[in-house]
């Protein structure tokens, strides 16, 4: 009887000793890097559970044990803790820091820039094609209420909440910038205002210059002249779906448009694009010069002139670095 009672002591014995190594082994795992090569975003459906979870971990090679990691997730009381999204997931994570991941619940972040000088219209058309966001960009937005810069979203969020989120900026900067504006400026509100900066957004895509041409338009404008700006020709083609695709012509240029600003004195209807801080900075503190007329340098600026006789020199310098390059 004595040796059966020490025989059946020895088995339970091992028993519990395989069972504390069987669960080191098992916390071992749990801790370890795991097998993932490279970072992975993977989505999570609403209402899936722990062994739903575990095989897509195991399928997106997450991780390779998905029984280890339902255990994991139970010992840890975390099996009612792990949120339906979008994740990232580092190259190696352990199972424990997969869980950690799903029970922290903040989703993978994606990124939306929206670059200076785009249409409203160009700006549904990249908004529409987002990748993640759900619903209808709605109507077109007005032209020049969009602040450009980069937007961050997560999955399942709305388009037009989005453009919802790119407007509301645009009005803060403006308010901002409207109570430090240069005195005496030929603008009788923030909406002229924007429609300037849209223009000078559109005239130059070099930083330092914004300053310079705003001030050709503001002097422009102070002197009664007409702004004689090309891109608002254009628009007026256009109706802003897009680029004009080609040089304008002698005949665009005499064709009457609102937005024809060889042919109307003073700023166009409404903004010709959706212009960034920095233009508006530009518009409201344009540099103190004397210019009245800018054209391309050749050199990937502009040349700026005071007078007329000194401006066609300009342009016929550069009508001939252009046909020197041609």
């Amino acid at each position: 009887m004595r040796r059966w009672s020490i025989i059946a002591g020895v088995v339970t014995g091992m028993v519990l000793l395989a069972a504390v190594l069987t669960g080191l082994y098992g916390l071992d795992r749990f801790e370890q890097p795991g097998p993932l090569e490279a970072d992975t975003i993977i989505l999570v459906p609403r209402g899936a559970g722990v062994e739903t979870i575990s095989r897509r971990l195991t399928d997106e090679g997450v991780i390779d044990d998905p029984f280890i990691f339902r255990i994991g997730v139970w010992l840890s009381g975390a099996t009612r803790d792990l949120q339906a999204g979008e994740y990232l997931f580092l190259i190696g994570t352990s199972m424990r820091g997969a869980m950690d991941v799903l029970r922290g619940g903040k989703p993978f972040t994606r990124r939306l820039t929206l670059p200076e000088g785009l249409t409203s219209a160009e700006a549904a058309v990249l908004i529409a094609g987002a990748e993640a966001l759900e619903g209808d960009v709605g109507e077109t937005p007005m032209e020049g209420s969009l602040l450009p810069e980069t937007y961050h979203y997560i999955r399942g969020d709305s388009r037009s909440e989005l453009v919802q989120r790119m407007q509301r900026p645009l009005k803060q900067t403006l308010d901002d910038l409207w109570l430090r504006r240069a005195p005496g400026l030929p603008l009788k509100d923030k909406q002229e205002a924007v429609i300037l900066a849209s223009i000078v957004e559109k005239e130059t895509g070099v930083p330092e210059e914004r300053p310079l041409v705003a001030s050709v338009f503001v002097n422009r404008l102070r002197a009664g002249m007409r702004l004689q700006s090309d891109p608002t020709v254009a628009y007026g083609i256009t109706g802003g779906s897009g680029p004009l695709g080609r040089p304008l012509t002698r005949q665009d240029l005499q064709t009457p448009s609102p937005y024809n600003t060889y042919l109307n004195e003073g700023l166009p209807p409404g903004p010709i694009s959706n212009p960034g801080r920095a233009a508006i900075e530009a518009v409201l503190g344009p540099a103190e010069t004397e210019y009245l007329y800018f054209v391309a340098s050749g050199k990937g600026g502009h040349a700026f002139a005071k007078s007329l006789a000194e401006h066609n020199r300009n342009v016929e310098q550069w009508r001939k670095m252009r046909d020197a390059q041609n």
